[in-house]
């Protein structure tokens, strides 16, 4: 197969929800039906040996959550999927918003119970920056829910985008009968399973078979064929428009019990976007170009515990990879050779000897990779519209062992890259203050720290409430540097941040220095 087709057969896509949604347990079931497990990890039981196989560290195996992002392949009717699973919890928004930007589409998965929450409608935000198209899932229909039509009333009123319905609940809770898959015109029955393994399908052509009425009985029967004749009112399902983020088309069922999973992958193969193109400072890079290009959107500390590792995550957008290729680091403007590149599989990691734009490869990082990091085989580019945060939190690190002063501080700057949190360094005095977007993300490196490094902390309120990034000319920021030097600290890249008591404080510091910018985002 020559470079063209196999760019053309890559679909590289993000999970997006509400925490408790089912998103992990979609995750597996995707993998399930792919292949590429044989048997789905059981997610309410993690604190038994069973874990989600997306979920690799300690910490979230032990509370059942995911707390990183997590890279899985796997091939599906001739496609090559490369799918990301995102932590649904608020405090790691920065992670997700990272990933958002190395993928082609997301899937959005409901809780069927609760429509759309606010961390679903944040992060749908993030997609429409990028036009990014949207397909939806609504779970756990083995659960009493929401009406469909209210669901999708939801959405629209909402997130603001039209839903084209592509299968359809027949009942839900205990009366959950199946879904009629509304383009292939076929009802498939519903049949709960032992969990993990795959549902296998009974399916009848078509609502108006008579048999239909056996089968689920005469009320769910005719109040199909009436929500059926009432869709028939709405706009239908558009590739182009989907494609464009302007509609999402909706499946229903039950992620738990494998039902309704294998319509939404046979379809999302079909219809997702193929790799698109990135826009650089320099130009736009398109998939279809020769030369090698691809960006660093995710640093992941500790992938192997034996060997404290250090993994790149770097999204390919053009050209072929090949094994013991050289690649250029733009930023530091140096060569190197790959020899090692690794390409995921749930907890398994394969060595890559080719990929292709749309894939994800590791790369082991001995701390000259950063995330936003541009590589490519000599031009000079570098790829927009990765973002980093201003934290919200503030806490100070405060060593329980006096001895381990070197390991602590090698954890927090590695767990910082890595963007578990933000760490900052005083220019005046020895804190270490750490800054997150929530308090979860300090009980996250805290346990991290001790379980991978060796290190026992404690994490102490500071009073400091705000923080910005400082640009500007050169003479007026070192004379700003020099006025608040117990107020400035460097951030992990080095860059000159002032954290004050409040916001009220950092508005008056930018009155009072109009040649400066105070930056709450920047692009890494």
């Amino acid at each position: 197969m020559n470079r063209l087709d196999e760019i053309a057969r890559r679909r590289t896509f993000a999970i997006i929800s509400h925490p408790d949604a089912g998103k992990t347990t979609i995750t597996e079931k995707l993998l399930l039906f792919g292949g590429a497990i044989q048997m789905a990890g059981a997610v309410k039981a993690r604190r038994s040996d069973k874990h989600a196989a997306s979920d690799f560290l300690a910490v979230e195996q032990q509370r059942g959550i995911s707390v990183s992002t997590a890279v899985m392949s796997f091939d599906y009717r001739d496609r090559a999927v490369n799918l990301l699973d995102t932590p649904g919890h608020e405090d790691f928004s920065e992670d997700t918003y990272r990933v958002l930007t190395a993928v082609d589409s997301a899937l959005m998965v409901l809780d069927n119970a609760k429509g759309v929450e606010a961390r679903t409608q944040a992060l749908m935000d993030v997609c429409r920056l990028r036009d990014t198209p949207v397909m939806t899932f609504s779970n756990k229909l083995d659960r009493e829910g929401l009406d469909p039509f209210d669901l999708l009333a939801d959405v629209e009123k909402t997130l603001k985008i039209a839903c084209a319905p592509v299968t359809w609940p027949i009942g839900m809770g205990q009366r959950f009968a199946g879904i009629y898959d509304i383009l292939g015109q076929r009802v498939i029955f519903y049949e709960a399973v032992k969990r993990g393994l795959k549902n296998s399908q009974v399916v009848l052509q078509g609502a108006d078979d008579p048999r239909l009425d056996d089968m689920v009985g005469a009320r769910l029967a005719d109040k199909l064929r009436e929500d059926l004749e009432l869709l028939s009112a709405l706009e239908p399902f558009e590739r182009d428009a989907y494609l464009q983020g302007q509609q999402t088309p909706v499946f229903f069922g039950s992620a738990v019990n494998n039902f309704g999973v294998q319509e939404l992958l046979d379809a999302f193969v079909e219809i997702a976007p193929p790799p698109q193109e990135r826009a650089t400072l320099q130009r736009t890079v398109h998939p279809d170009e020769e030369a090698f290009t691809g960006f660093v959107f995710k640093i992941q500390a500790n992938l192997d515990k034996a060997h404290h590792d250090r993994m790149a995550f770097v999204r390919i957008t053009s050209g072929r990879y090949e094994r013991r290729m050289k690649l250029r680091h733009v930023r530091k403007g140096k060569d190197f050779a790959v020899n090692n590149a690794t390409m995921f599989l749930a907890r398994d990691r394969v060595i890559a000897e080719e990929a292709f734009p749309g894939d994800i490869i590791g790369l082991h990082n001995h701390g000259g990779l950063r995330v936003g990091d541009t590589l490519t085989e000599g031009e000079e580019l570098k790829f927009s519209g990765i973002p980093a945060f201003a934290p919200e939190l503030f806490r100070r690190a405060r060593l329980l062992d006096p001895l381990k002063s070197k390991a602590l501080l090698k954890g927090l700057e590695q767990l910082g890259e890595e963007g578990a949190a933000q760490f900052f360094r005083p220019i005046e005095g020895s804190d270490y203050i750490l800054g997150a977007l929530g308090s979860l993300q300090f009980d996250v490196i805290q346990s991290r720290l001790e379980t991978e490094y060796g290190v026992r902390a404690a994490f102490e309120g500071v009073p400091l409430g705000a923080a910005r990034w400082i640009t500007g000319p050169s003479a007026e920021l070192h004379t700003f540097i020099e006025q608040n030097r117990r107020r400035i600290y460097h951030d992990i890249h080095g860059n000159p941040t002032f954290i004050a008591q409040s916001e009220w404080a950092v508005n008056y510091a930018a009155d009072q220095n109009p040649k400066l910018s105070f930056h709450k985002t920047m692009e890494i």
